[in-house]
């Protein structure tokens, strides 16, 4: 049975793996333990790491298995118009449709399981360490997880499940062997969070982690301005990771902003207030999220263009 919803997942166009639901005290020690022992920024766990669950949902007290899936996920292109010209800027993957891809994995998996008797359910889990774990992904030197054919390109999105799974191939974490000798990330991140004297990065250093701040947070004044590249996000380490090499060019089109418009998202018009023509494209583009953000974020890729 487990091979047979795997390979649903793979005709959908997705990758995945199923472990044994006794893993979850791994993957609590897996991210609790480095905490203990000090190797993470306390801010950023807090940010990003305090709030998993590793216990069977309420929904699905009895789950015996953990699904993890693997999304194809392109970057996207969103233009604004700044001074009479096109202004293309990038999101990194994972950010934007990110629930409709997930449900429609979630759709796939109740459909496929529930001929069989058995259902699924949401998991806050540590994606990242259960997709390397599992045997589905590896981790890049920049801690970001790689997964065949799909490089870093990729969403991951986790479940329980009432399936039985009395054997897995639990690993232990590994880097891809690429990454023993290439420096290409080290070499390409602004913000010197990776090094390879230590695998953790300092990711509380990482210009995502800071790019996600809300929006009245200024950025560290030791960010260099050269460093922005992305609308929210960061992508010097994976565009210049030659794991990526097949699916860096991936880039599709995403919505377009008049120079009317990007100034209103400039000044940071609270959404109550903004034109009718602003609220449907952020919706559209899936942007409306991350609308507080958006004003500081833009205002120093500007910067940035206009100095290069």
């Amino acid at each position: 049975m487990k091979q047979r919803i795997l390979s649903q997942l793979k005709e959908g166009g997705y990758e995945g793996r199923i472990v044994s639901a006794e893993r979850l005290p791994e993957l609590q020690e897996g991210i609790e333990g480095p905490h203990r022992q000090g190797l993470l920024d306390e801010e950023l766990y807090q940010d990003y790491l305090a709030g998993f669950e590793f216990n069977p949902p309420d929904s699905l007290p009895d789950a015996r298995s953990l699904v993890v899936v693997a999304i194809p996920h392109p970057q996207t292109q969103i233009t604004f118009t700044w001074h009479g010209e096109p202004v293309p800027v990038l999101m990194p993957p994972t950010y934007l449709h990110s629930e409709e891809a997930d449900q429609q994995v979630e759709d796939l998996l109740a459909d496929a399981l529930s001929t069989v008797g058995h259902r699924v359910a949401r998991a806050t889990v540590p994606k990242k360490l259960l997709s390397v774990r599992s045997g589905l992904g590896r981790y890049g030197r920049n801690n970001v997880s790689y997964v065949p054919d799909m490089g870093s390109f990729h969403r991951l999105v986790a479940f329980h499940s009432d399936l039985p799974c009395p054997d897995d191939d639990w690993t232990e974490p590994q880097m891809l062997e690429r990454c023993e000798t290439c420096k290409a990330c080290l070499r390409g991140c602004p913000t010197e969070v990776i090094s390879m004297e230590r695998f953790l990065v300092q990711a509380g250093r990482c210009l995502t982690y800071h790019n996600e701040k809300p929006g009245d947070v200024p950025f560290p004044s030791w960010i260099s301005s050269s460093a922005h590249n992305c609308l929210v996000g960061c992508l010097h380490c994976q565009r210049v990771c030659p794991e990526n090499k097949g699916v860096v060019e991936w880039i599709e089109d995403g919505q377009g902003f008049s120079e009317d418009e990007t100034a209103e998202i400039l000044e940071g018009v609270p959404r109550d207030r903004l034109s009718a023509s602003v609220v449907e494209k952020l919706q559209r583009a899936d942007l409306i999220g991350y609308l507080e953000i958006l004003p500081r974020n833009l205002r120093a890729l500007l910067s940035t263009m206009a100095e290069g």
